[in-house]
């Protein structure tokens, strides 16, 4: 999992700022699955945000989680699941009934994680990919914020579709039944709360003390010129997949 523990020094605000994920993904998950899982493991648990909705589920938890500030928040919310400190790649965690990532998956070796994924499920088991992607409700809102990025940083932006998580297990070659749900929904920020949003974010961690001050003021400024604050579009998706009851993988399908 590359660079899976910069996101520790804001655990407390990641913790307060991400939104949760949308309703229903649990029973999705457990109507794809077909009955109640006996273990189920989380890659990338983060502060909890997503081992929420695969505790519904109604397995013996496990959760894997690189950073131990992280996951000192997400035993505190979660004390009946077994919390291992390390990258999925060196976990060697499973077998479990259902395998879940939320918003990790792009942390993950490429060339292994539906491998790994695959290894650490029991056959007939389910793999279950969710997230969303953040986008503005008002085109002229993303233009604003857009210039603003740009004015403090150059570097283009890594911009992954809605549907790449479904094109990346698909072409794995090792998954049956591939499918993939999208929702949408809004999530209205105030300026307070949408520069702390932004405070968690994976590129704004990677950036000098200094150019993290820099782009916070020039958001601060972007949000008071459109009114204070300003309306997410939470660009949802839930890929789900399942391991062969007896065989190491097969051609790729979609369902959808």
């Amino acid at each position: 999992m590359r660079d899976g523990t910069r996101f520790g020094e804001v655990a407390d605000v990641y913790e307060d700022a991400r939104p949760a994920y949308a309703p229903g993904l649990a029973e999705a998950i457990a109507g794809y699955h077909g009955s109640t899982p006996g273990d189920v493991l989380e890659i990338g648990a983060g502060t909890g945000k997503g081992t929420a909705v695969l505790h519904a589920l109604g397995g013996r938890l496990t959760c894997v989680e690189p950073d131990p500030r992280m996951a000192a928040l997400l035993a505190a919310r979660f004390p009946a699941a077994a919390v291992v400190v390390a990258p999925f790649e060196e976990a060697g965690a499973g077998p479990a009934d259902v395998v879940g990532c939320a918003l990790a998956w792009h942390w993950l070796d490429p060339e292994r994680r539906n491998r790994l994924a695959f290894d650490a499920l029991r056959p007939g088991g389910t793999l279950a990919v969710f997230g969303h992607r953040y986008d503005y409700a008002d085109p002229a809102h993303r233009r604003a914020f857009d210039e603003a990025f740009a004015s403090v940083d150059q570097t283009p932006a890594v911009v992954r579709d809605d549907a790449w998580v479904h094109r990346d297990v698909l072409g794995s070659g090792l998954w049956a039944d591939v499918r993939a749900d999208a929702t949408s929904r809004t999530l209205p920020l105030d300026a307070a709360a949408y520069l702390r949003l932004v405070r968690t974010f994976g590129p704004f961690r990677t950036k000098t003390p200094h150019a993290q001050e820099r782009t916070l003021d020039v958001l601060a400024r972007t949000l008071d010129a459109l009114g204070g604050g300003t309306v997410l579009d939470l660009r949802g998706f839930l890929v789900l997949a399942r391991k062969p009851a007896n065989r190491a993988g097969v051609a790729p399908r979609a369902d959808n």
